[in-house]
């Protein structure tokens, strides 16, 4: 099989059939890309969710692009790509087609509400989880209660949060490095 075809299906395998986010992903994408495929290792798979943590988009479209150029280089990072998405775009286009029809009737409205509360659930469980695993030493909590002051009364920009947390975070642990030394 042509292996753009065969990097295009194996990603929208995936894609179609994990439902849960890119961690719900990861064990069928080791199965698939490690196990199956033998085109990286265990290893390698962890280092790319890692890296996707770091950079912006969707995870597991960042682990399926890194996995593709791994492959065949920038037109393999691209077909990857669109197969791990391939499935999301074909779903939610049958959906948006219906949902248009019977989006005022009221049992959907009430669903869609429902949905809304749900998600915001799931959200304040991963909150509650990253917080847990990143707030770990007065440093840490230090950075978050500046960076949540900044962002929820002082209006300051996601991103220049982001950016000065980052600079704090390695001047902190930094010098903390070098005190141990």
């Amino acid at each position: 099989m042509n292996e753009y075809l065969d990097l295009f299906l194996t990603w929208a395998k995936i894609g179609g059939f994990t439902y849960g986010g890119g961690y719900a992903m990861l064990p069928m994408i080791i199965r698939e890309v490690d196990e199956h495929k033998h085109w990286a290792s265990e290893e390698e798979i962890l280092d790319y969710y890692a890296m996707s943590q770091c950079t912006p988009g969707v995870l597991a479209v960042n682990v399926a692009t890194f996995v593709g150029y791994k492959r065949k280089g920038v037109m393999g990072g691209i077909i990857a790509t669109l197969g791990v998405i391939f499935p999301s775009i074909v779903i939610i286009s049958i959906i948006a087609t219906f949902l248009n029809n019977f989006a005022d009737e009221p049992i959907v409205r009430h669903a869609l509400n429902g949905i809304s509360i749900a998600v915001c659930v799931l959200m304040s469980k991963t909150l509650v989880k990253m917080g847990k695993s990143s707030l770990k030493d007065v440093k840490t909590i230090a950075i978050f209660i500046a960076s949540f002051i900044s962002v929820f009364f002082l209006g300051v920009s996601t991103i220049v949060i982001s950016v000065c947390a980052g600079i704090l975070g390695y001047i902190f642990f930094r010098l903390e490095d070098k005190k141990s030394c």
